[in-house]
């Protein structure tokens, strides 16, 4: 999926007022991401993303943080300045077009290493078969 078309998406789903925002918004969320997973699953994950949204999901960082999904909705919103509530609606808005963009596999496997309330976000019940 090009950039346009990602942003596109995470515009409409998030209702966001631009581009801009929409941009600020993945980035904020793909950063939480990544403090949450391994660095080679990030490296994954950013292969499949276009650039400069892979960028966020590279980080100077050894093992992943063990957090659940309060604690990443807190997160994202310390990066984007929005209560936690948002957060969740802004999380939704791009790791459902992350789950679009991707294959099922990489969603799958990000899934596998999350708790199960993760899914929610990504606009799944659970595991893909």
């Amino acid at each position: 999926m090009k950039l346009d078309e990602f942003l596109a998406r995470v515009r409409e789903r998030g209702e966001y007022r631009s581009r801009e925002e929409a941009e600020h918004v993945s980035t904020a969320v793909l950063w939480a991401l990544a403090t949450r997973i391994t660095p080679e699953e990030a490296d994954d994950l950013a292969a499949q993303l276009p650039a400069p949204l892979d960028e966020a999901l590279h980080l100077e960082r050894g093992r992943p943080e063990s957090f659940g999904r309060e604690e990443f909705l807190r997160r994202v919103a310390g990066q984007t300045g929005a209560r936690p509530r948002t957060a969740e609606w802004d999380a939704s808005a791009v790791l459902s077009t992350v789950a679009d963009a991707v294959s099922g596999g990489q969603v799958n496997h990000l899934l596998s290493q999350l708790p199960t309330r993760y899914a929610e976000l990504f606009g799944r019940p659970g595991l893909s078969a």
